[in-house]
């Protein structure tokens, strides 16, 4: 069994932070940053983190998810919007992903956006709202890419 290393903190941008990691072998680039406000305020709702992720060895470039402390329902899909556009995200565990066909246009206005929001339901069926700053995430988003090109 090998030890994976923790994620490393390679650069800060506004509301945004840029992480390697190395998975199996793989190395992970990703520009992250932490939900600034979770509904409803009595849930647990752990660590919550948006992320868009490129893997070195290409498995995926620019991919958008979420990230929570509780299993989400995988029947019922997220919903992500920025501005007046929207976009479902499906759960998989603690984690949820846009549709690999909207990974694009949702990476573009995360980089354009001011705010991003998503809603949810977990495996427990409490409706839940997440909201993250999208201040910095050009430079972020731009920077993950960068280091796993």
């Amino acid at each position: 069994m090998t030890a994976e290393a923790a994620p490393t903190a390679v650069g800060r941008y506004d509301d945004w932070t840029v992480f390697t990691e190395t998975l199996n072998g793989e190395t992970l680039c990703y520009a992250a940053t932490e939900a600034t406000d979770k509904a409803p305020k009595a849930a647990s709702h752990g660590d919550v983190w948006f992320f868009v992720s490129n893997w070195k060895s290409g498995k995926a470039k620019s991919q958008p998810s979420l990230k929570v402390g509780y299993d989400l329902r995988s029947d019922l899909p997220a919903r992500a919007s920025i501005g007046r556009s929207g976009w479902t995200m499906y759960g998989v565990g603690h984690e949820a992903f846009a549709q690999d066909q909207d990974d694009q246009q949702l990476v573009s206005a995360l980089r354009s956006g001011h705010e991003l929001r998503v809603e949810a339901v977990s495996a427990r069926d409490t409706q839940v709202s997440y909201h993250f700053s999208l201040s910095g995430s050009a430079d972020a988003i731009d920077k993950a890419s960068s280091i796993c090109r």
